[in-house]
């Protein structure tokens, strides 16, 4: 399929190269002659240099009648540009188009996008603030999204005096029935892998599991008894998007809850303060550890950096951490900074820029199937929710007969009726048509699993 994608920073490189990878055929827009070169050089993709708002540039790329283009991404850091291109997209027939929102208030509501004829448009900071919020309220994970309005999936630490260590996963289950969790994905060290009923739990492994959320916070003290407490105090380093959005999250969520935002812009902070007088505001130094012991870091629960530098963020986490805060928190941009986490003395390191990447190379990949869920830079692998058809192979064989690819398993399945419900299958398991199965598979795998369950990827 041939994919137009304006814009090549790090959303925008990063989407041009897995969807190339992926074999289809990527054309890419960018206006910075720096980065037009190095996308040339490192991509197998063809680059066209120019603005991606005008339509000269954009009939270059081959967005006319006859050009052959399906879609267009439009991912640059600003929103006209984005939005033009799209509207001269739509108006040279492309199928569907995707838009970046930089402006917050363009995704308050599906309206912008809905009257505008676009099909999708993702502000990458609501998802990010999401995803501190569940970090924050789960204290002791260091991987949080949530599938649904009762699954999840959680990434736990496993300490060497829970009461898991040196079970195996058939043991857990065995010894814990009433839990719904599966663990899908093992990090020991510096590798991972997907592991299998007889595979042991050892000390510091990070188990991500699939849970029921309404079962989260006893399921958490399983991998790190009498660790989690609750959460009073929050220090927010930081008052752009990311920051606020996350304070009001935050605070709605936890009654009573002390958040604090500290930032070195005046003005930022007085525009912060009027908006959200529940909360806290401070003109001052996040990275000052005086000014932060003064503020009470020592046994803060939560503490996040949210400054517009990666690398400030990930020192002012650390050094939170030394400092005596509960969990810590970096917010980053660069995808790469994700593969530090659990090699750095910080909890959790959030990607304001992941979340949005995956979403538009995921619904590339699997249209039709909104719920995708791409763990890539944790772990190279894949969560994609699909309904059984009616025409399945599937159904009526046991799993441990279906001839699952290497790397893919099944991980809850919802049923309608009966006394079926949410339930993790096991080998006896047999799928009914209708069911709706969460399918984890490494990327590779992906593809294979869903035509073995009879669900069309086209």
């Amino acid at each position: 399929m041939r994919i137009v994608i304006v814009g090549a920073g790090e959303v925008g490189f990063s989407v041009a190269r897995s969807l190339s990878q992926d074999g289809n055929d990527i054309v890419l827009v960018e206006e910075n002659p720096e980065r037009a070169e190095k996308a040339e050089n490192e991509l197998d993709v063809m680059v066209v240099c120019g603005n991606g708002a005008r339509p000269n540039i954009l009939e270059k790329a081959g967005v006319a009648p006859g050009g052959g283009v399906k879609m267009l991404i439009a991912c640059s850091g600003r929103d006209e540009v984005n939005i033009i291109a799209c509207l001269i997209a739509k108006k040279m027939g492309i199928e569907r188009v995707m838009s970046r929102a930089v402006g917050l208030e363009y995704t308050d509501t599906n309206t912008w996008s809905r009257d505008l004829g676009i099909d999708m448009m993702v502000s990458p900071e609501r998802p990010a603030a999401r995803e501190i919020e569940n970090l924050l309220e789960m204290q002791n994970a260091m991987y949080s999204a949530e599938l649904d309005e009762k699954t999840g999936i959680y990434a736990f630490k496993v300490d060497g005096n829970s009461s898991v260590c040196g079970l195996t996963l058939l043991e857990l289950r065995r010894n814990y029935p009433r839990f719904v969790t599966i663990i899908v994905y093992i990090r020991r060290g510096e590798e991972g892998f997907i592991p299998k009923a007889g595979d042991e739990l050892r000390a510091g492994d990070i188990c991500y599991s699939f849970c029921y959320i309404d079962q989260i916070h006893e399921i958490s003290e399983l991998y790190q008894p009498q660790r989690a407490k609750k959460l009073k105090r929050v220090l927010i380093i930081g008052a752009g998007k990311v920051g606020s959005l996350t304070a009001r999250l935050v605070k709605s969520k936890v009654k009573g809850l002390d958040v604090r935002i500290i930032d070195l812009d005046r003005e930022k902070c007085r525009k912060i303060a009027a908006e959200m007088p529940s909360a806290t505001v401070l003109w001052g130094d996040g990275a000052d550890e005086d000014f932060l012991l003064q503020e009470g870091i020592e046994g803060t629960g939560g503490f996040v950096a949210t400054t517009e530098s990666d690398e400030v963020n990930l020192i002012l986490a650390v050094q939170a951490k030394r400092l005596g805060a509960h969990k810590s928190i970096a917010v980053v941009r660069r995808k790469n900074y994700l593969r530090l986490a659990g090699l750095m003395p910080i909890d959790a390191i959030v990607s304001r820029n992941e979340a949005l990447s995956s979403a538009l190379i995921s619904l590339v990949r699997y249209p039709g199937h909104a719920n995708v869920y791409t763990l890539l830079d944790q772990i190279g692998a894949e969560t994609v929710q699909v309904t059984i058809p009616q025409s399945s192979p599937a159904i009526g064989i046991k799993l441990k007969d279906l001839p699952l690819p290497p790397g893919a398993l099944l991980g809850f399945v919802k049923r309608e009726g009966g006394n079926g419900g949410l339930f993790i299958p096991t080998g006896e398991s047999s799928l009914e048509a209708g069911d709706i199965v969460m399918v984890f598979a490494a990327l590779e795998a992906v593809n294979d699993a869903l035509a073995i369950l009879g669900v069309n990827t086209d």
